[in-house]
């Protein structure tokens, strides 16, 4: 450097110039050199590189180097060449001058930890966004993972930051951050709970974006529409938001219905409540008549044994439910009379729709139900119900008319 400036000096002070302006007149035009070659690079780098590379990608049959090369990464890795070339060439303009260097070179140091961190974070995003389209991968809670290198990368930085300022090693700031482990713990407490719940969701496939969860602890019951590592973010069927800590859905207990939704079957399990004194024997004429309507078979009864309305009547369930097409023919169906309470004789229907959707399954579930309220009294049975105030009135009036 010495045998290039003697020249340039001897040049500059033949045309009447000082050496001290010599020589800052030579480190400015050097300087301006060096941000033109940096500003030059990275505008090549923009401009013919990542095209290229872009144009190269978009011709392979893969999706995933269309997103390694897209315009959020590229840009990010433009940003290291400038300080790159800083730090390479600043020595040949302030060589005379090496704490003025030094600093500077701190600079470009901190520059380019900046950038790589830049880099870094694109770089993950367009992970994310592979892996959402990732067929295997997308119902995945990833986004909390993903945070959490995040975090770690950040942190690292800013400890290399830190010690490029003072002047000393990276490791040393470490062991000073071990002996208070305990504190960095407790102020990331909720990221390390999350990244180990988030593991433990991902691992166990106990979690995925859009599905229907319930947690009445919470009280959440909707469907999730993001997993991050701190928080699950569950949009409840009444449009209001619940956020959950991921730790709380591996500590605690809640309901996954992705299994029904996936099975194809959702479960109907509703009884009515039969009056009990309304159950009886079949007359033959009621038999006659119930054939006559296709409400039972024509060998009920056949055998000469007394028939019971309520058995008729679950017969005839079962019947309706085989051929009720929106009811799930490969799924259980099962008709059953529970133990009878004050409330009447309970009929329960067990049996699983087609339908899964909220509102088609609860039309089919009222539909059917209708349909067996609307039936019940032709096998002279009634469904059970508390006396109400018109009810006693009535009563009232009809003891009135007997004394009358």
């Amino acid at each position: 450097m010495e045998e290039l400036n003697g020249p340039i000096s001897g040049w500059l002070a033949g045309i009447g110039w000082s050496s001290e302006h010599i020589d800052l007149t030579t480190k400015i035009i050097l300087l301006a050199g060096i941000v033109l070659v940096s500003w030059l690079a990275a505008k090549l780098f923009r401009n013919l590189v990542i095209p290229a590379l872009q144009r190269i990608s978009q011709r392979t049959k893969a999706t995933w180097d269309d997103h390694l090369f897209c315009n959020r990464v590229m840009r990010a890795t433009a940003r290291l060449i400038p300080p790159l070339i800083w730090y390479i060439l600043l020595a040949a303009v302030f060589y005379d001058m090496p704490i003025l260097l030094e600093l500077l070179r701190k600079v470009c140091l901190i520059y380019l930890i900046v950038a790589v961190l830049l880099l870094v974070n694109a770089f993950l995003d367009t992970l994310h966004e592979i892996s959402t389209q990732h067929e295997s991968l997308r119902n995945r809670p990833l986004k909390g993972i993903y945070q959490m290198i995040k975090l770690l990368t950040f942190c690292v930085g800013a400890i290399l930051i830190v010690s490029i300022l003072i002047g000393r090693d990276a490791t040393t700031i470490l062991a000073g951050l071990g002996a208070s482990a305990a504190v960095v713990m407790l102020i990331f407490r909720d990221s390390i709970l999350g990244l180990v719940a988030g593991v433990q969701l991902s691992a166990n496939d106990m979690l995925r974006p859009g599905d229907w969860i319930t947690m009445e602890k919470y009280g959440a019951d909707g469907y999730v529409t993001e997993v991050t590592l701190t928080t699950v973010k569950i949009q409840n069927f009444d449009k209001t938001i619940t956020t959950i800590p991921p730790y709380a859905l591996v500590s605690d207990s809640f309901q996954n219905w992705r299994g029904m939704q996936e099975s194809g079957g959702r479960r109907i399990k509703r009884s009515l409540p039969i009056d009990a004194t309304t159950v009886r024997f079949c007359t033959a004429e009621e038999l006659a008549a119930l054939r006559r309507k296709g409400l039972v078979t024509e060998d009920a009864g056949a055998n000469g044994q007394p028939v019971v309305n309520l058995h008729l009547f679950r017969d005839y369930i079962r019947k309706y439910l085989k051929q009720n097409p929106e009811v799930h023919p490969e799924m259980m169906q099962m008709v059953r009379m529970l133990q009878p309470t004050p409330e009447g004789l309970p009929v329960e229907v067990y049996c699983f729709s087609r339908c899964t959707e909220w509102v088609a399954y609860e039309a089919l579930q009222s539909a059917l139900f209708d349909h067996l309220l609307a039936v019940l009294p032709e096998f002279g049975l009634r469904v059970f119900q508390r006396p109400s105030g018109s009810d006693l009135l009535q009563m009232e009036n009809g003891k009135r008319g007997v004394k009358n």
